[in-house]
């Protein structure tokens, strides 16, 4: 008893019941291999004291060893020739989801210096015509009003300076733009969206996040009952039809209803293949893969835009060079796998191994068929498990309980705050005084060095802290824009501001999955997402505010970042920390946890007691896997959180274990 007392194991029973063990007969060497000390989780309760030889005693063998998708991709390759081509192939998904979001930016642009059209003076140039027909209003020229005499008596009588006493009129005509800095006329120019309509571009804008939600649940039931390729398909070519007719357009809801349907392609028509991607890559190289991805790709697509636009100069030519190249997007079956892990979902193991199999050949690797029968095994028994268990769970159940609760509201408070904060950021560019091509251009260009930082540090320091610090520095640097002179100044400070709200939306992405259940970890991001849709919804309503005070909106921006980011703190840390699988070890999640905890210094403390201590934490073989992979698990679940489309059935939550 002496001799088995001194050794001690921690098992978790929400592993065993989802990976069972190694048995004796299918590799039980491989258990010994696996049981590496890790770091304690605090207050988790679901683990359970037992001694290791009454372990061995009760526990059943298992014929054949447990073997996932991240067992087998290093046997086919985790990052080979065909992942390469994979990942290059998402170069115009990437391109595509740029251009859906932000091209309406430049649809809709409209010259700050615009005034009242009056026919009767067009012979005379611009400085006659103001000084003769706008009133002044705090040193410039009045945008709205005109005044409202006989020009052509005026002309006759050989007046050149109007009398400020003369009657004011809104405008009659129309207006006049000056498109010395936008070179081209808009849609907002053409159809004249100032003043009683200067309102209309961010309804436009509002409307399209609203196809933005409707576009999720509709292409995420496609993905789930029909397969991601084909809901990969219908939704490029929902964006590029809508986007064509956009050109062609006679009024505001005729482009508020095209927007509407272009929004259906928003952000699905990248993901789904985002995830496809990270499906097929190992572990070890999903972290850069999911951020590299989207660094690199993403933000070339989005600092290309601009000029684009510009040097087309023409509003309807740049709606069809930015929506007909979503065409290419039927070429894709040709190169790009339907998803393994959905066909395993769905019942169809034979094809994923068929899948998995060409993949393996054009690797240039051998894989014995014991092991894809053993991988066939596996699948079963655990979409078996996933079925049995996960029936009945809802989104409902992660509001029954008191700490569960708490988190799931904080997590949906947080979120809005940085979709809010994130889009505010993006569409302000406008406000801040410089030329908007430009200033565009540097701030999408934040999102590399912004990914680039994360894929170092998250990694290192945890989410709680880095979501906290990198909101709150947000807040402060939109807050100091304000103070600072408008131009040079005060957009750099702003700009700021968008670089560290990247990285906060990209922690972002992943904490509500490492947080939520696995039996509601679906459903729950799922709606997580769609809540921050809502808050976009309200982003284009803030940034508007700028027509009252340019510092309106950026003080609003700061404040929502600063509080965003306190209320982050209040969430558990998730790295290093074994994640919760049933709604019982969510409510238990980060119990004991204080607010001080670093994961970098407790790793350091950890790693110091390591050679003091008989009692060593023993965990499945499926989390000893993912920690030693750096981000592996947490970035498997990064990638399904780009979109609040996927695994929102049963079945597709069935392939998340798979």
């Amino acid at each position: 008893m002496e001799g088995q007392a001194k050794q001690v194991y921690f098992i978790n029973e929400a592993y065993n019941h989802e990976e069972p063990p190694y048995g004796a007969g299918g590799g039980g060497g491989a258990i010994a291999a696996d049981n590496q000390p890790r770091r304690r989780s605090g207050g988790n309760k679901e683990l359970q004291l037992d001694l290791s030889d009454k372990k061995n005693k009760e526990q059943p063998a298992i014929a054949t060893p447990a073997m996932d998708f991240d067992d087998l991709l290093p046997l086919i390759g985790e990052f080979g020739r065909y992942q390469k081509i994979l990942f290059v192939c998402m170069i115009p998904f990437s391109f595509f989801v740029a251009f859906v979001y932000f091209s309406q930016i430049f649809m809709t642009l409209i010259p700050e210096q615009h005034w009242c059209h009056v026919p009767e003076l067009d012979a005379l140039d611009v400085e006659a015509r103001l000084a003769l027909s706008i009133p002044m209003v705090n040193g410039e020229y009045n945008n709205c009003y005109m005044y409202d005499v006989n020009y052509t008596e005026l002309m006759a009588q050989g007046k050149i300076m109007a009398d400020p006493n003369w009657p004011r009129v809104k405008c009659r005509n129309g207006w006049s733009y000056n498109f010395t800095e936008i070179p081209y006329s808009t849609v907002a120019t053409e159809q004249n969206w100032v003043c009683d309509d200067s309102a209309l571009p961010t309804y436009a804008q509002s409307i399209f996040f609203l196809g933005a939600i409707v576009g999720g649940l509709l292409f995420g039931w496609i993905a789930d009952r029909f397969g991601r390729i084909p809901a990969l398909i219908c939704c490029n070519l929902m964006g590029l039809l809508a986007g064509v007719a956009t050109a062609f357009v006679k009024n505001f809801w005729q482009f508020a209803t095209m927007r509407f349907f272009v929004g259906f392609a928003f952000d699905n028509c990248f993901t789904m293949m985002y995830i496809l991607v990270l499906e097929y890559v190992g572990p070890k190289y999903r972290t850069f893969v999911a951020n590299m991805s989207i660094a690199i790709f993403f933000t070339g697509a989005a600092c290309l835009l601009p000029w684009i636009a510009y040097f087309v100069a023409n509003w309807k030519l740049l709606t069809i060079i930015t929506s007909v190249p979503l065409l290419l997007v039927v070429f894709t079956p040709l190169i790009v796998p339907e998803s393994a892990r959905w066909l395993v979902s769905q019942g169809e193991v034979d094809k994923a191994i068929s899948i998995l199999r060409q993949l393996e050949r054009r690797n240039g690797r051998q894989v014995s068929k014991q092991t894809y029968q053993n991988f066939k095994d596996s699948c079963q028994r655990m979409r078996d498990q996933e079925q049995e268990q996960n029936a009945s769970y809802s989104v409902l159940d992660l509001f029954k309980s008191p700490r569960l609760r708490r988190t799931t509201l904080l997590l949906i408070v947080i979120w809005m705050a940085i979709s809010l904060v994130f889009d505010g950021h993006v569409r302000n560019v406008g406000s801040l005084g410089l030329d908007i091509f430009f200033t565009f251009t540097v701030a999408s260009f934040t999102e590399l060095p912004a990914d680039t930082l994360l894929t170092v540090t998250l990694d290192r320091f945890g989410r709680r802290w880095l979501a906290c610090g990198s909101m709150v520095a947000s807040g402060i640097f939109s807050l100091l824009a304000t103070l600072a002179p408008v131009g040079v100044y005060s957009a750099t400070l702003a700009i700021m501001g968008r670089f560290f709200v990247n990285i906060s939306y990209n922690i972002g992405l992943q904490y509500a999955a490492e947080i939520l259940p696995t039996v509601v970890r679906a459903q729950g991001v799922a709606f997580i997402h769609i809540m921050g849709y809502v808050a976009s919804i309200i982003a284009p309503f803030v940034v508007y505010l700028a027509n009252i005070s340019p510092a309106l909106p950026l003080i609003i921006l700061g404040l929502l970042g600063i509080a965003g980011g306190l209320l982050a703190l209040l969430l558990p840390e998730t790295l290093h920390h074994q994640l919760p699988q049933t709604l019982s070890d969510g409510e238990e999640f980060g119990r004991g946890q204080s607010i001080w905890d670093f994961p970098c210094l407790a790793k350091q403390l950890d790693d110091e007691d390591k050679c003091n201590t008989d009692v060593e934490e023993v965990r499945s073989p499926a989390f000893v896997r993912g920690t030693q992979t750096g981000a592996s698990l947490t970035a498997s679940t990064r990638g399904e959180l780009r979109s609040s489309i996927l695994r929102r059935s049963i079945q597709s939550r069935n392939s998340t274990k798979l």
